[in-house]
């Protein structure tokens, strides 16, 4: 594996390490933040006053999420096994 791929897989999987530690905590904090913004968006008023700003939230999260997971799925020695895990 290439040394960029090493590097991602130590973030991603490495939690003992301060980027490791950082990303596992940036993850949890945008999980939180998604579900909050599902629970809010569920409210008919607050998604009537605020529904651009909260489209625009869920897919930037999604976003997010998704290139997290191809990250994944690149730093791992078998992305099929890792996909279908």
């Amino acid at each position: 594996m290439s040394h960029w791929r090493d590097k991602i897989h130590e973030i991603i999987f490495e939690a003992d390490t301060p980027l490791g530690k950082a990303f596992d905590i940036a993850l949890m904090i945008l999980i939180v933040l998604s579900i909050i913004e599902v629970m809010v968006e569920s409210v008919s008023e607050v998604s009537l006053k605020y529904g651009r700003f909260l489209l625009i939230t869920e897919w930037t999260l999604t976003i997010i999420f998704t290139l997290e997971y191809i990250l994944r799925i690149i730093s791992v020695k078998k992305p099929w096994k890792y996909i279908t895990s």
